[in-house]
């Protein structure tokens, strides 16, 4: 997705799954897309840092020739 892009409207019918996947608990609900919101953001900057030794030089990036 380019920054130009809008992202996928969020409908009621997402809002209900997302509590009904929560036993129907709002809180819960709540609690889980906070966190799946902090593992991607980690998941994001990762994945940059990653773009910035390795893609963007054209080289592997000095955290795979560490692993």
């Amino acid at each position: 997705m380019t920054g130009h892009e809008h992202p996928k409207p969020i409908t009621e019918a997402d809002v209900d799954e997302a509590i009904a996947t929560c036993d129907g608990d709002p809180r819960a609900a709540i609690k889980a897309l906070l966190v799946a919101g902090e593992l991607l953001g980690i998941a994001l900057e990762e994945g940059r840092e990653e773009a910035g030794w390795g893609y963007v030089r054209g080289r592997p990036s000095r955290h795979r020739e560490a692993s």
